[in-house]
C-alpha cells in the first residue's frame, strides 16, 4: 500500500480558551501526533498535556458518523436527506403551530466564528426569535454583563504577554495552573524570573497559592466583602489615582459612600480574611505602579457574580490599572471560542459584535443584509430556555455542540425539562448524554477536519485548518446548518468559511478588519474595524469604550443556599488539568483517563477525621436535590467546611447537587456554592 508524503498542518487547540498554536502531524489522512510552534503566541512553544494528546479522539471508534432518528426506543442510521428533512419539517410545525418562540437553541463554545454566526443567524433569520445562547451564560454571562456596564465592553481587557509587564498579579476565583496552564506558566516565570508579586484569593490552596506573596483565602461567595474592603483601605489611606478617577471615571462619590462601610474588622467577620492580611493585601495592589486582575469562574458563577465582576472593574478603575499595558481586568475564558461565541452574537440579547437589538439602525442593517425582518424582544437564556421547556413554552430545541445533562444546574430539572420537549435535536461529534435524549443526531465534524477561525481568551482570533477528511458521512456545522435553512425555504449559501467571514467583518464593527489573508501569521485581537489596523493587544487606553469608566457600588449579598445541621458542608465545583468540560473529548484520551480516571472529592484531613471518613474510601454526597457517590481524596487544598468535586464525571455528576439559584442579572448559576451532607459508605479497604 502507497503511503501518503507526512504533512504538518497549523491549527488551534480545541480545549481551554488560551488558543495555543498547535501544529498536528498527518499521515495516510490520520493525525499521529502534536507539536508546537515555538514562535508563535499566545503559547510560544508550550503546551499542556490536554493540547498534547488533542488528537487522540479525532478518531476514536465512538465518533458519530452518520446520522440518527429515534425510532421508538432506538436509533436508526439514515441518510443525510432523510434526517434533515425530518428536522426541518418539525420546526416548521411548531413554528406555525405555537409562534417561532416556542424554539430555542443554544450554540457551541466548540464551534467556529463562522459556525457560530450562521447559528445565531438561523435562529433570528430563519426561525425567527432571539431564542440563542450558549454555554457562556454557565461561565462568563457575568463578566459580559458587568464589564460592558462598567467599561464598556465584556472582555478581556488585556494580552497574555502583557501580564510580565505588571508589576502585582491578582489572581482570584482561578485555579490557573489546572484550567489555563499556559497562563499560569506566564506567572510562574515572571514571579520567578522578573520577581513580579503575586497575590492570590482563593478558598481553596490551589497550585499558584504556593507561590503567592500574599494568599488570602475567603469563605466562598463572599468575593463582594474582601473586594470592597480592599477599595475602603485603599480610599482611607489616600492611594487611589486621584487623577486618573477624576478624569476618566464617573460616579465615585457613590462608590465611596458604600465602600466606607466594608472595614477591616467587618470584612474579616464576613469572610474570615484576617483584617490585617487585607490591609496588606490593599496596599500591595494599590501601590503597584502597574497592577493586572486575573479572575476566572471562581468569581463568576455565583448569584453575585455580575456584583463580583463590578466589583473587581471599581477596584482596577480605582487605582488607574484600566487601558494600561501590563494591567486591565483579565477574565479567562474556560473553552476554546467562548469568547468568539460571544462575539458572533450567540446571545439572546445582542446581534455580533454586542450591537444592541435595541438600536434601529443595526437591526435595520442586519435585515437588509439578511433580507428578512428580524424578532426585536430579547430571547430567553440557556438557564431560561430548560425552564421554559420544563413548563412546556419551548417545544424544540437545537443544541449544537453542548451537553447540558452533564453541564447544567440541577441535572434533574435538565432532565425533566429535556425529556417534555416535542422534538430535540442534537449536532455534536460523539452521542452525547444529551444526544440520547435527541429525536434527531447530527454528525458534526472536529476541530481537525475544517477550516474556520477561533477567537482565544485575549480576544485574538486565529485560523484553524482542515488536516483529516470527515470521519463518515459527518460534516462541518457550518455546512449542515445552510443546508437545514435552504430546506425551511431561506438561502443560505456560502462557499466556504472565508465567505462567511467575508459577511462578518462587513456587518460587525470589531471585526471589521478581520480577512482570512491578515490572519496567517499570529491572529490579529478586536477591535480591528478595518484591513488597515493592526488588531488591539489592550483597551480602553485613551477613553473607556462607554466614554468614562463607571464605578458601580455593589452589596455584599450572601449564596443562595448555606451549610446547617442538615447539610454542613459547602460544595464547590469546577476542573481538573487533565479533563475538559463534560468529558466528551478528554475521556475519550486514554492518557488522560490514566492521569484523571474517576472522579474525586476533595475534603480537608479535619472534616475527614470528623467524619471518620479514609483517604480513598467511597462517600455518599447528598444534596437537596440529589445524591452521588464518589471517591475520597483527603488533601489541604480545600479548606475546612469545603468540599470540591469537578463535574467532567456522569457517573458521579456534581451537577446533580448543585442548585439551579440564577444571578438575576446574566442568569448565570451559582455553581460554586451549595449545602451538602457526606456519609462514608466503603471502606478503602473495600474498593
Amino acid at each position: 500500500m502507497k503511503t501518503s508524503k507526512p504533512q504538518r498542518i497549523k491549527t488551534i487547540c480545541p480545549y481551554c480558551g488560551c488558543g495555543c498554536n498547535i501544529i498536528l502531524h498527518v499521515q495516510d489522512n490520520r493525525v499521529s501526533r502534536v507539536t508546537v510552534n515555538p514562535n508563535k503566541p499566545p503559547n510560544f512553544g508550550r503546551f499542556c498535556v490536554k493540547g498534547a494528546s488533542s488528537h487522540v479522539f479525532i478518531s476514536h471508534p465512538d465518533r458519530l458518523r452518520t446520522p440518527l432518528i429515534r425510532k421508538g426506543r432506538k436509533f436508526v442510521q439514515v441518510s443525510w436527506d432523510e434526517a434533515l428533512s425530518l428536522v426541518a419539517q418539525r420546526f416548521l410545525e411548531i413554528k406555525d403551530k405555537y409562534g417561532p418562540d416556542s424554539i430555542g437553541s443554544l450554540g457551541s463554545a466548540k464551534c467556529t466564528n463562522e459556525e457560530n454566526y450562521l447559528i445565531q443567524k438561523f435562529m433570528r433569520a430563519v426561525i425567527g426569535t432571539n431564542n440563542v445562547d450558549h454555554c457562556a451564560r454557565l461561565c462568563h454571562s457575568s463578566t459580559v454583563a458587568g464589564l460592558i456596564a462598567a467599561l464598556g465592553s465584556g472582555a478581556m481587557t488585556n494580552s497574555i504577554a502583557e501580564i510580565e509587564k505588571a508589576d502585582v498579579i491578582l489572581v482570584t476565583g482561578s485555579n490557573t495552573p489546572e484550567n489555563h496552564p499556559i497562563i499560569a506558566m506566564k506567572i510562574w516565570d515572571v514571579i520567578t524570573n522578573k520577581g513580579k508579586k503575586l497575590m492570590v484569593v482563593d478558598p481553596r490552596m490551589m497550585g499558584l497559592a504556593s507561590y503567592a506573596d500574599i494568599w488570602l483565602n475567603p469563605r466562598p461567595g463572599t468575593d463582594v466583602a474582601w473586594l470592597n474592603g480592599m477599595m475602603h483601605i485603599i480610599i482611607a489611606e489616600d492611594l487611589w489615582d486621584k487623577t486618573y478617577v477624576l478624569q476618566r471615571t464617573e460616579n465615585f462619590g457613590a462608590l465611596k459612600e458604600v465602600v466606607k462601610r466594608y472595614t477591616p474588622e467587618l470584612v474579616e467577620k464576613i469572610t474570615g480574611i484576617p483584617a490585617n492580611d487585607l490591609i496588606k493585601a490593599a496596599r500591595l495592589y494599590a501601590q503597584a505602579e502597574r497592577a493586572c486582575i486575573i479572575y476566572a469562574m471562581g468569581i463568576t458563577q455565583h448569584v453575585s457574580g455580575t456584583d463580583n465582576v463590578k466589583a473587581i472593574a471599581n477596584l482596577a478603575m480605582l487605582c488607574g490599572n484600566v487601558g494600561i499595558e501590563g494591567g486591565g481586568v483579565n477574565p479567562l475564558r474556560g473553552q476554546n471560542n467562548v469568547q468568539g461565541a460571544c462575539d458572533m452574537g450567540v446571545l439572546p440579547n445582542v446581534l455580533p459584535g454586542y450591537q444592541s437589538l435595541s438600536h434601529v439602525s443595526v437591526i435595520h442593517k442586519f435585515e437588509e443584509a439578511w433580507k428578512v425582518k428580524l424578532p426585536r424582544n430579547p430571547g430567553l437564556t440557556a438557564t431560561e430556555m430548560l425552564e421554559a421547556a420544563r413548563q412546556g413554552k419551548i417545544k424544540a430545541l437545537y443544541i449544537i455542540g453542548d451537553n447540558p445533562l452533564v453541564s447544567g444546574p440541577d441535572l434533574k430539572q435538565v432532565e425533566d425539562s429535556l425529556k417534555g420537549l416535542d422534538f430535540l435535536v442534537v449536532q455534536d461529534i460523539f452521542l452525547t448524554e444529551t444526544a440520547k435524549l435527541a429525536t434527531a443526531v447530527l454528525p458534526a465534524v472536529s476541530f481537525a477536519e475544517k477550516d474556520g477561525t477561533f477567537t482565544n481568551t485575549e480576544r485574538r482570533i486565529q485560523m484553524i485548518t482542515e488536516a483529516v477528511p470527515p470521519q463518515g458521512d459527518a460534516k462541518p456545522d457550518w455546512k449542515i446548518i445552510c443546508e437545514l435553512a435552504q430546506r425551511m425555504g431561506y438561502n443560505m449559501n456560502y462557499k466556504s468559511p472565508k465567505n462567511i467571514m467575508e459577511e462578518i467583518a462587513n456587518l460587525t464593527p470589531i471585526y471589521g478588519g478581520i480577512h482570512y489573508s491578515r490572519l496567517e501569521k499570529m491572529g490579529l485581537q478586536w477591535p480591528c474595524p478595518d484591513k488597515n489596523h493592526p488588531g488591539t493587544p489592550y483597551l480602553h487606553k485613551d477613553r473607556f469604550t462607554r466614554g468614562l469608566g463607571l464605578f458601580q457600588p455593589v452589596e455584599f449579598m450572601p449564596s443562595a443556599e448555606l451549610p446547617d445541621k442538615d447539610y454542613p458542608f459547602i460544595l464547590s465545583t469546577g476542573r481538573v488539568l487533565y479533563h475538559y468540560n463534560t468529558g466528551t473529548m478528554s475521556r475519550r484520551t486514554q492518557i488522560l483517563k490514566e492521569k484523571y480516571p474517576e472522579a474525586l472529592m476533595e475534603i480537608n484531613p479535619k472534616d475527614a477525621m470528623e467524619l471518620g471518613i479514609e483517604d480513598k474510601s467511597l462517600v455518599e454526597v447528598c444534596s437537596r436535590r440529589g445524591r452521588v457517590t464518589v471517591r475520597v481524596r483527603i488533601t489541604d487544598i480545600s479548606p475546612p467546611g469545603v468540599v470540591f468535586i469537578p463535574f467532567h464525571f456522569r457517573e458521579a455528576a456534581a451537577n446533580l447537587l448543585t442548585i439551579a439559584a440564577l444571578d438575576p442579572i446574566s442568569k448565570i448559576p451559582e455553581y460554586k456554592v451549595c449545602a451538602v451532607s457526606i456519609k462514608q459508605v466503603e471502606s478503602a479497604s473495600q474498593t
